[in-house]
């Protein structure tokens, strides 16, 4: 495939902040400049097609798409110019592309933010391009206001919403689980799947213990063996787990879930990241994706889910 970056080699480059035009910039920007071949952008993975489960009612591919880069934000380490770099690559034309090229490979959903760029662009690309990508929405509630941003979503088309990361660990920090609740409580009146998301794993288990019944939960999951130890050090957690820890918990939540960051920001190989999540027990896992990474992180994705062991989960038989 023409231009094929290693994702670590793209994203966690050390010292690369300190460079005015590094190699992962230059690789970047060529990728504006230059149209690649259409065979090597559109052909459809090769292996079969992308496995698939069941988030309640929804057919959900295994490998979903997430929504950072789409937003122009990325988990950009200490690689100061990226964010702007990446608000300058994605125009309106190459999200559409890249969402185009998704479906084609068998990648059905989406999850994006809530924000004027992704109502923009998502109706867009559903309207001029006839795409049928799925979106489910990730919402930051707020204790005074915990329905506005879940109303913006659902009215925009997508089908589920989930209480983003940061915002259930902060409510759960703070003694308000029942505040994740009433946010579910809010997506369920209007029929779209509903579910919870988490940086801590304190988060999900208070979530369990107090009896919510989300559809599905997100989780962070990766070995934890890349080079930022800073990344792997959150003080104001409720507590460091360890991967283990959560793929222990995780095993006993009769809940579909799905695993996010586990590429660690670009510290992660693809090969490496899809085979850890899947092997340990994600459902699905959701991962950024530029155009010319969708084919191969597909085949990816299949493949890793080849060489898992198969578990007891009635929604990915």
């Amino acid at each position: 495939m023409p231009h094929a970056i290693n994702r670590r080699r793209f994203l966690a480059a050390t010292g690369a902040a300190a460079l005015a035009a590094s190699f992962e910039e230059r690789t970047l920007r060529a990728q504006t400049a230059e149209q690649a071949p259409a065979a090597a952008t559109t052909a459809p993975a090769a292996g079969g097609a992308l496995p698939s489960g069941k988030i309640r009612h929804l057919t959900v591919s295994r490998l979903i798409c997430g929504g950072n880069l789409i937003s122009g934000f990325a988990h950009s380490r200490d690689l100061i110019y990226l964010s702007p770099l990446l608000k300058s690559y994605f125009t309106d034309e190459k999200v559409c592309d890249t969402l185009e090229l998704c479906e084609e490979n068998g990648i059905t959903t989406t999850i994006l933010r809530v924000d004027e760029q992704t109502l923009r662009i998502i109706k867009k690309y559903w309207s001029e391009r006839g795409g049928k990508i799925q979106w489910i929405a990730q919402v930051k509630p707020a204790e005074k206001d915990l329905e506005t941003d879940i109303r913006r979503a659902l009215d925009a088309g997508a089908v589920g919403a989930y209480v983003q990361g940061q915002v259930a660990d902060t409510f759960v920090k703070a003694g308000k689980v029942d505040l994740i609740g009433k946010a579910l409580d809010a997506i369920k009146k209007r029929g779209a799947v509903c579910g919870i998301g988490a940086h801590d794993l304190a988060t999900t288990v208070a979530c369990v213990k107090a009896g919510l019944d989300p559809d599905f939960y997100m989780k962070t999951f990766n070995a934890k063996n890349y080079w930022s130890a800073t990344i792997a050090q959150r003080n104001d957690s409720v507590w460091e787990e360890t991967p283990e820890e959560t793929r222990r918990f995780m095993a006993s939540v009769a809940k579909p879930w799905i695993a996010f960051k586990v590429l660690a920001a670009g510290a992660i190989d693809p090969k490496e990241g899809f085979a850890y999540a899947f092997r340990n027990g994600a459902d699905f896992l959701c991962a950024g994706m530029f155009d010319f990474q969708v084919v191969e992180d597909v085949i990816i994705a299949k493949q890793a889910l080849a060489q898992a062991e198969r578990r007891e989960r009635p929604w990915c038989a």
